[in-house]
């Protein structure tokens, strides 16, 4: 099964959160995807499409959408390294 239609995974509210404000101060987050990708970018806002949540990250003035339940790690100086755990719903 292809990556992009296995079925969503929640992440934890607190990492939830942690996405949440990095969007609202429009961070710069350095992140780690699963498939080893890196991506960094501003941290413009999260989306929901057909009950997958998605990160909005501007890089280049290309904004991409991340799956939360993609991504491994998120980080930034002022709010550290923070590593997603999945929530077991």
């Amino acid at each position: 099964m292809s990556i992009d239609n296995e079925e969503y995974q929640a992440i934890n509210c607190d990492d939830y959160d942690n996405l949440e404000l990095s969007c609202q101060r429009q961070l710069h987050l350095h992140v780690q995807l699963r498939n080893g990708e890196i991506f960094e970018g501003k941290a413009n806002g999260l989306i929901l499409r057909k009950k997958v949540e998605y990160l909005l990250v501007e890089s280049n003035e290309e904004t991409r959408e991340l799956r939360l339940d993609h991504i491994v790690s998120f980080s930034n100086p002022e709010i550290g390294t923070i590593v997603i755990e999945h929530s077991s719903s």
